[in-house]
């Protein structure tokens, strides 16, 4: 499974950015946003089943952001929207082969190289 993220950018406190992360292999494993602020160690951000039917977010972005995907497109997203500056940080797609939605980053296999959010204030 390889994995690659796009979709971060620069953007003022309260918009919007819409991430995207490609995979190519199986569709039927649990994918999952994680990031990395600068001097701080990686967190969970959500995850998603393989059918899209569950979901799990860090109560740091609960309400307003969604973490969606579509199978059919090997494609997993995470909208953004009401952006603060302490959302800034690389974002992170990865996989992982299990039944439900961990938050820790060893439960998954696979990682995708990162792309770089920045909120001004």
């Amino acid at each position: 499974v390889q994995l690659q993220a796009s979709g971060g950018g620069l953007v003022q406190a309260g918009g919007s950015l819409r991430l995207s992360c490609a995979g190519s292999g199986r569709s039927l494993y649990v994918m999952a946003w994680f990031r990395q602020a600068p001097g701080k160690e990686r967190e969970f951000v959500a995850a998603i089943n393989w059918s899209g039917s569950s979901t799990s977010y860090a109560e740091s972005v609960k309400g307003r952001f969604t973490i969606s995907r579509d199978n059919a497109e090997n494609t997993v997203y995470l909208q953004m929207n009401s952006l603060k500056p302490e959302d800034t940080a690389v974002y992170y797609c990865a996989a992982g082969p299990v039944s439900w939605l961990p938050s820790f980053e060893a439960e998954y296999n696979y990682w995708g190289q990162g792309t770089q959010v920045t909120v001004s204030s």
